[in-house]
């Protein structure tokens, strides 16, 4: 019966760890989505004559650090 309980309770942590990596993944993808949509607003601005192209370095930095950092799954779409 303990082997039962043991098994039992690591399907279940397994399971819970899991979980809790799709949760960062998903977090990581919206967060680089987030990011692109901002690097994209920057360039737009900036060629409308109302930004600067220091922001878009900075955009652009931040897309890059984030790639380094989760990969650059987020760039393919969901």
């Amino acid at each position: 019966m303990a082997g039962f309980l043991d098994r039992a309770k690591e399907q279940a942590q397994r399971g819970l760890a899991q979980g809790k990596e799709k949760v960062e993944e998903v977090q990581a993808q919206r967060q680089g989505s987030d990011l692109l949509k901002r690097l994209g607003a920057a360039y737009y601005a900036e060629q409308r004559g109302s930004g600067s192209a220091a922001e878009v370095q900075q955009a652009l930095s931040a897309v890059e650090q984030h790639i380094a950092q989760h990969g650059d799954g987020f760039l393919r779409g969901n």
